[in-house]
C-alpha cells in the first residue's frame, strides 16, 4: 500500500483554531500574494486535512481510503474564499458505518470553520462511472491529486479517467465545447462587461480549465503565448476581490473595483479593468484557435475512413492550397502564408494576409500570424499605396474583419502597424450605452460603415474615419479634439494626401456633431444649421459624416440609434446640405399650426382646461408615440405636464412647446408636443392623463409628493454613486433663445424638477430636446425671458446655477 502521510502525528496547531489562525496570518501578509500565497494556502490546507484524516482513521479504524483534492483545490489554486472540493476515495471494503463516521470527522470540522465544501464519497469504480455520466465531474477528476491516505487508489483512478478522456475525446470535446458556449451565452464576454464574472464569463477561469482539458485529450493544444500570465492575472484579481469583499464571489462589481485595484497596486478601476480585459482577450483568442483546431481534427478523423476506402493503401492526399493573394493561400479552411512567402522581404504581407482572409471569410492561421510577428519587415512611412489599399480592403470586408483583426492584434501586429492603437486597446467604456471596449467599438464601427460604402463618394475615407473616430479616448481632455490630431498623424502615416488628411481630421473632430445637434438643438433656429455647415464646409464631408454617425451609433449599442434618431439626423443633414449648396438658412417664421393643434387649441380656450391626444404610430422603434397637449397659457404648465407623464410611467424622448394665438378667440394657448414611450405595459388612457393634468394645474394633485414616493420605492445599488448633475449655458448656438444643457442621472420626474426650477426663475421654455442614454439624461432647453428674448450672459449663468442647485 502506498500512502500519503496516513499515520502522521498531528502537528502542533493543526486543529481547527490553529488552522484558522495560520490561514488568517497568511492572508494578512502583505508580502505574500499571487501564486505564492495560493500555493501556500493550499499547502497549509493540505497539512490541516492530512492531520484530520490521520486522526479520523485512528478513531474509525478505516483502511484503504484516500482523501483527494479535485477541481481548483486539486490544481493548488486556493483563493482566500475558495471552497474545498474533496473526494473521499475508498476501496469498498470498509464497514459502511465506519466509512460514514470517517467522512463526518472530515467534513464537519470544515463546515465548523465556515469554509464552503463540495464533497463526495466513492470507490474508484463509482467515481469512474459518475465521470462517464457527468462531464463536470470528469473535468474535476482530471485535476485531482492526493492529500492523505492511500495514494495508490487515486493513481489507478487517474490512469483510468485520463484514458477514458482520451479514448472518448471525439464525443467528450464537442460536449465540452457546447458547455462553454452555453456558459458564454449566460455570462457574456468578460472583456466587454463592466461587472464581469471572472470565472463564468467567456475568457474567464473556466475557459482556462476547459483548455487544460482539451490539452489532456492529446487532440489539440491551446496557444501557450501569454496564457499562463493571463491566468495569473485573473486569479490575482479574484484573490483581491475575495479579500476586499470577504465573500466567495467571482463578480467584479463596480463598487469594489477601486479597492481591488488599490490592493493590486494599480492606478484605478479603469487600469484594473484594462488588465482583466487584456487577460480575457488572450484566453478568448486561445479558445477560438483551440476549438477551431479541435473541429479540424474531428472532421479529419471522420473523413479518414472514407479516404482509405477511396485511396486504398496510398494514404490521404495532401490538402489543397488554393491561392488567395500574393504570398497567401487557403489551406484546410484557414488563410496561411504560401510556401514561397518571404515576410522579411515583403512589408505589406501582414495586411495582404488579413485582407485576403477577411474577403474570403476565412480565419487566419495563428502560425502564420506568429511567423509574421517574428519576421515581418516594417512598413516605410508613409505607407506605399498597396499597404493603404490592403488596410481599407480589410476594413471593408464586413463581419469577417473582426476575427481577422483580433488575430493580428493577438500577436501585436496592429499596434506595430498603428502605434496609436495601444492607447485604446482593451480600454473600458464606463457609459453603459456602450457594448464594447474602445478598440472593439472602432472595429465594429468599420464593419457597420462597410455596409454604407455605396452611399458615399469616398468609401475609403468613411472606413478610415470609422476606424479612427474614437482614437482620442485615453488622452486628456475632449477625445474628439485629441482624436483629430491623432487621426491626422495616422492618415499621414498611412499615406493619405493633405486634402484627405484634412477631411479625416474634420470627421473625427465632429463625429458627434450631427447626433448631438439633431437630438439636443432646435433645428428651426437658423443659427443651428449655419453652425453645422460652417464646421463641415462641404457637402462631401457632410455625406461622409452622415454615414459615420449612423455607423458609430449602430456599433455603440441598441440604445444609441433608432428610427426616430435617424429621422432627426436626416432632417438636419437635409437642412445643412441646402445651406452648403448656397441656400440661406430657412427663416424662422411663426409656425402654422396643424389642423389637429388648432382644433385642440380652440377646445382648450373654449373649455378653459387642457385637452390632449395620444397617437401610437406603427414604427419599428419604441419611441413612436406622439402626445399633443393644448393648455390655456398659465404658469406651471411644463412641470405639471412632465410630472403627470412621469407618474404614468411615460419616458419623455423629446418635447416641443409653442404658443398659439387664434384670431377669432381671445387669449393664448400653449401647445406641447411630446414623444414618449411607456416604460413597460400599455399606454395610459387619455382620459386619465387629462384628469391628472387638470388636478396638477389646480393644485389638487401634489405631483412632487407623488414623485417622491415613486423615487423612494426605486431600489438603489449599494455603493454606486452617479456624478452630480451639471447645467451649462451653450453659447452661440441660437439667435432666438438661451440654450441650457442639463446632464444628470436619469431619474423619475427629472424633467418635472427642471420645469419647476425654470418656472420659479421666471423664464419661459421655447422648446426642449430630451435625450436619454442608458442611465444618463442630456436635456437641452431653449429659454427666453418674459418678453420672449434670449437672456444676457450674466442672468443666463445665474439661471444655470439655480437649476443645477435645484437638481442637486
Amino acid at each position: 500500500m502506498t500512502s500519503v502521510d496516513a499515520t502522521t502525528t498531528e502537528p502542533a496547531g493543526s486543529g481547527p483554531s490553529g488552522y484558522a489562525a495560520a490561514r488568517l496570518r497568511l492572508l494578512q501578509e502583505e508580502s505574500r500574494s499571487g501564486p505564492s500565497r495560493r500555493s501556500a494556502l493550499a499547502a497549509l490546507t493540505d497539512d490541516w486535512l492530512r492531520a484530520l484524516f490521520a486522526r479520523a482513521v485512528r478513531e474509525t479504524g478505516v483502511r484503504g481510503a484516500s482523501l483527494v483534492a479535485v477541481g481548483g483545490y486539486g490544481r493548488g489554486e486556493l483563493s482566500p474564499r475558495s471552497d474545498l472540493d474533496l473526494l473521499l476515495l475508498h476501496d469498498g471494503k470498509a464497514d459502511p458505518r465506519a466509512l460514514s463516521a470517517l467522512a463526518d470527522r472530515l467534513w464537519y470540522p470544515v463546515w465548523d470553520l465556515g469554509v464552503a465544501l463540495d464533497h463526495s464519497v466513492r470507490t474508484p469504480a463509482e467515481a469512474r462511472k459518475t465521470a462517464a455520466e457527468d462531464l463536470k465531474v470528469h473535468l474535476g477528476l482530471l485535476d485531482s491529486r492526493p492529500v492523505a491516505g492511500d495514494a495508490g487508489l487515486l493513481a489507478g483512478l487517474r490512469t483510468s479517467v485520463l484514458a477514458d478522456w482520451r479514448n472518448q475525446a471525439v464525443k467528450r470535446l464537442p460536449q465540452l465545447d457546447t458547455l462553454c458556449r452555453e456558459r458564454a451565452d449566460r455570462a457574456g464576454e468578460l472583456r466587454f462587461l463592466l461587472e464581469p464574472d471572472l470565472k463564468e464569463a467567456r475568457g474567464g477561469l473556466r475557459d482556462i480549465t476547459a483548455l487544460r482539458a482539451v490539452a489532456a485529450s492529446w487532440l489539440a493544444d491551446a496557444p501557450r503565448e501569454g496564457l499562463a500570465e493571463a491566468r495569473r492575472k485573473l486569479l490575482d484579481t479574484r484573490d483581491a476581490l475575495h479579500l476586499v469583499t470577504g465573500r466567495a464571489t467571482d463578480r467584479l462589481s463596480l463598487q469594489e473595483q477601486d479597492q481591488v485595484a488599490e490592493r493590486l497596486g494599480l492606478l484605478d478601476a479603469d487600469a484594473l479593468l484594462r488588465e482583466v480585459y487584456e487577460a480575457a482577450r488572450v484566453v478568448a483568442y486561445a479558445g477560438d484557435v483551440t476549438w477551431r483546431e479541435v473541429g479540424r481534427v474531428l472532421r479529419a478523423r471522420s473523413a479518414r475512413p472514407r479516404l482509405r476506402g477511396l485511396l486504398g493503401s496510398r494514404g490521404p492526399a495532401e490538402s489543397a492550397r488554393a491561392p488567395l493573394a500574393e504570398g497567401v493561400v487557403e489551406s484546410d479552411g484557414e488563410a496561411v502564408l504560401a510556401l514561397a512567402a518571404r515576410p522579411e522581404r515583403d512589408p505589406v504581407l501582414a495586411l495582404r494576409l488579413g485582407a485576403a482572409a477577411a474577403q474570403a471569410g476565412l480565419p487566419v492561421s495563428p502560425h502564420s500570424v506568429r511567423r509574421l510577428a517574428a519576421q515581418a519587415k516594417p512598413l516605410p512611412v508613409p505607407w506605399p499605396a498597396e499597404a493603404r489599399e490592403q488596410l481599407l480592403t480589410l476594413l471593408g470586408a464586413g463581419e469577417p474583419t473582426i476575427g481577422v483583426w483580433e488575430a493580428l492584434e493577438a500577436e501585436g501586429l496592429i499596434t506595430r502597424l498603428l502605434p496609436d492603437w495601444e492607447r485604446v486597446r482593451c480600454r473600458p467604456q464606463r457609459n453603459p450605452v456602450h457594448t464594447w471596449t474602445v478598440d472593439r467599438h472602432l472595429v465594429e464601427t468599420a464593419v457597420r460603415a462597410s455596409e454604407m460604402t455605396r452611399r458615399v463618394s469616398r468609401p475609403d475615407l468613411l472606413l478610415m474615419a470609422a476606424l479612427l473616430h474614437d482614437i482620442g479616448k485615453g488622452w486628456p481632455g475632449d477625445h474628439s479634439v485629441a482624436g483629430e490630431t491623432i487621426a491626422r498623424d495616422v492618415a499621414t502615416r498611412v499615406g493619405f494626401d493633405a486634402r484627405d488628411t484634412a477631411v479625416l481630421g474634420v470627421l473625427v473632430r465632429n463625429h458627434l456633431l450631427l447626433i448631438d445637434t439633431a437630438t439636443r438643438r432646435d433645428l428651426d433656429d437658423p443659427a443651428t444649421v449655419r453652425s453645422v455647415a460652417q464646421a463641415l464646409g462641404s457637402t462631401g464631408t457632410l455625406e461622409l459624416l452622415h454615414a459615420l454617425t449612423e455607423a458609430d451609433a449602430l456599433a455603440t449599442g441598441p440604445a444609441a440609434w433608432s428610427a426616430w434618431r435617424g429621422s432627426l439626423v436626416a432632417d438636419l443633414v437635409a437642412r445643412v446640405a441646402a445651406v452648403l449648396r448656397g441656400a440661406p438658412p430657412a427663416a424662422t417664421e411663426p409656425e402654422i399650426p396643424s389642423t389637429e393643434a388648432e382644433r385642440l387649441a380652440v377646445e382648450a380656450l373654449r373649455t378653459g382646461e387642457p385637452v390632449l391626444t395620444l397617437h401610437a404610430r406603427q414604427e419599428e422603434d419604441a419611441v413612436g408615440v406622439e402626445l399633443v397637449v393644448a393648455v390655456p397659457d398659465q404658469p406651471g404648465v411644463l412641470p405639471a405636464a412632465a410630472g403627470v407623464l412621469a407618474l404614468h410611467r411615460l419616458t419623455v424622448r423629446a418635447a416641443d412647446l409653442r404658443s398659439l394665438e387664434l384670431s377669432d378667440l381671445p387669449g393664448e394657448v400653449l401647445v406641447l408636443r411630446w414623444r414618449v414611450a411607456a416604460e413597460y405595459g400599455a399606454l395610459p388612457e387619455t382620459a386619465r392623463l387629462r384628469t391628472d393634468l387638470i388636478r396638477a394645474l389646480d393644485g389638487s394633485l401634489d405631483v412632487p409628493a407623488k414623485l417622491a414616493e415613486r423615487e423612494s420605492a426605486y431600489p438603489r445599488r449599494r455603493g454606486v454613486v452617479p456624478p452630480p448633475p451639471r447645467v451649462t449655458v451653450i453659447p452661440d448656438v441660437s439667435s432666438l433663445a438661451t440654450v441650457l444643457e442639463v446632464r444628470a442621472p436619469d431619474a423619475v420626474g427629472l424633467l418635472h424638477r427642471i420645469g419647476r426650477a425654470l418656472e420659479s426663475a421666471g423664464v419661459r421654455v421655447r422648446s426642449a430636446h430630451v435625450s436619454t442614454l442608458g442611465a444618463n439624461a442630456v436635456d437641452s432647453l431653449y429659454v427666453v425671458d418674459a418678453d420672449g428674448k434670449p437672456l444676457p450672459p450674466a442672468p443666463a449663468a445665474a439661471l444655470a446655477a439655480e437649476v443645477e442647485a435645484a437638481l442637486r
